[in-house]
């Protein structure tokens, strides 16, 4: 069976775990993260994380008590000015 990840766009190169937790609102508080990160499984591309500080990139897949899944994806503004430009040329 196909999981359905949520895509979590970024606009940095990596976010941490621990900052993305928070992002996603699954942790209200950086203080939360450690014991949060302890107690539950995170698997990142497939394999278990316990590191708080693991940066996360572009690509990378995370499920969370295998009932969250969540996909990194990264915001280009290049890509983005690219097509305004070319838009207004035709």
């Amino acid at each position: 069976m196909t999981k359905n990840y949520e895509k979590i766009t970024i606009t940095t190169d990596y976010i941490t775990l621990g900052q993305f937790l928070k992002l996603v609102d699954v942790i209200t508080n950086g203080g939360e993260a450690k014991f949060f990160i302890a107690e539950n499984e995170i698997l990142i591309n497939g394999e278990d994380c316990k590191m708080r500080g693991k940066k996360l990139r572009e690509g990378d897949k995370l499920v969370i008590n295998n009932s969250l899944f969540f996909e990194i994806t990264k915001w280009l503004l290049k890509k983005l000015n690219l097509r305004i430009f070319e838009t207004t040329l035709t």
